[in-house]
């Protein structure tokens, strides 16, 4: 699946070592395209309830999915060691 540039998704997987869980909700703000044997790729910004930053990351296209009309937002707190 190709996503367009700003649209909200998903992680599909944790990533531990950015203190993100799957679920977490981000942006996508760039898109990369490499040889025809890779994955694509996209830049996310990740922001905390009140919409500032916390994160800035690339990920591959499996590692994100697209967010649904039966899905409920939740918060949880950032653990600040990890970011």
């Amino acid at each position: 699946m190709t996503y367009q540039l700003f649209t909200r998704v998903a992680l599909k997987e944790d990533l531990p070592a950015r203190g993100l869980q799957r679920g977490d909700v981000a942006t996508i703000v760039e898109a990369h395209t490499g040889k025809a044997e890779l994955e694509q790729g996209y830049s996310l910004e990740i922001s905390n309830a009140i919409g500032e930053t916390i994160a800035v990351l690339a990920v591959r296209e499996s590692q994100i999915e697209p967010r649904a009309p039966d899905e409920v937002l939740h918060v949880r707190r950032l653990d600040e060691l990890l970011l």
